[in-house]
């Protein structure tokens, strides 16, 4: 067995992305072996990280592709310049790569995000990558795929608007890797990358936007990265109005700007985003000031501090 070029990449990134050491040594298999891979789950789980790290340790470059309903095959391929057509023809110097062609030429990974919101006949299109590593373009010919060349597509599976189910035909054709929400203590790893803030701060944010993704009025909650924002928005407005970062109207302020464009409320549901996240905030925060978890220990100060905060206003 020889190590491949990804596979020697993950000491590179070894702490860097957390709590995704087998999804990344399961991609760096999968890649280095030439197969091409669907990475499958909610936003903000550090799918494009995961990618995004491993090709930087492998010296390899990615192309990136927003999946959407104006992807059409044209310009995931290419066009010809109007303009050089009417002066020359359809000269090969006419035509623009488009970044599928790009990528089986320079022998990269493409790289889609939104794969399940791409039109079925630029779905279609990559096809003939996927099984043959090539590309027909109509009076160009074909592009035929320098080696490294990979497929990395990323979509959210629980997102049904917008949407619509992979076909077969491609699905047959990749390798899928599901990527879930961490354990709340390596979320709250993933924010000290990001800020360092106080850890009952980062605790109660953590905490909060978990209970956005189980709540039944809520189609779809928020990542970490709604957490990252809860801490920081805390911390610096704590700052601002000289008051302790845990007290309850600037912890509610920061929960409302941080989450409640993040979450997706269901269609039977009749109330507002800011009605739900609020009624998250008031159960957490009230629970916690009255029995305190284990090793926070300014939370006996909660409605103290927040009496301070209230006569700022």
């Amino acid at each position: 067995m020889t190590q491949g070029r990804f596979a020697n990449a993950l000491g590179a990134i070894t702490g860097s992305i957390i709590g995704l050491d087998r999804e990344a040594e399961i991609l760096a298999v999968a890649l280095d072996t030439g197969r091409h891979v669907v990475l499958e789950g909610p936003p903000g789980t550090g799918k494009s990280s995961l990618l995004r790290m491993m090709c930087r340790g492998a010296d390899l470059s990615f192309v990136f592709v927003e999946g959407n309903a104006e992807l059409t095959p044209s310009r995931l391929l290419g066009s010809y310049d109007p303009a050089m057509v009417l002066e020359g023809g359809y000269r090969a110097d006419a035509f623009v790569e488009g970044p599928l062609v790009w990528a089986l030429r320079e022998g990269s990974v493409l790289y889609i995000e939104e794969f399940n919101r791409v039109p079925e006949e630029t779905l279609n299109v990559l096809i003939t990558a996927l099984e043959e590593g090539e590309a027909h373009i109509p009076r160009y010919g074909t592009v035929h795929g320098a080696e490294g060349f990979r497929l990395v597509a990323a979509m959210n599976p629980f997102d049904a608007i917008g949407t619509a189910r992979i076909s077969h035909v491609v699905s047959d054709r990749t390798c899928r890797i599901a990527i879930g929400y961490q354990e709340a203590e390596r979320e709250q790893a993933i924010i000290g990358l990001h800020h360092d803030a106080p850890p009952e701060v980062v605790e109660f944010a953590v905490e909060l936007t978990r209970k956005t993704r189980d709540h039944p009025e809520i189609r779809i909650g928020a990542s970490v990265r709604g957490a990252i924002d809860v801490t920081v928005l805390a911390v610096e407005l704590a700052a601002r109005r000289g008051v302790d970062s845990m007290t309850r109207d600037t912890l509610r302020d920061a929960a409302r700007a941080a989450l409640t464009g993040r979450i997706r409320i269901d269609e039977s549901g009749t109330r507002s985003p800011d009605e739900i996240i609020d009624e998250l905030f008031a159960a957490l925060f009230d629970a916690r000031a009255n029995d305190p978890p284990d090793g926070q220990g300014k939370v006996n100060r909660l409605l103290r501090d927040q009496e301070a905060d209230q006569g700022k206003h």
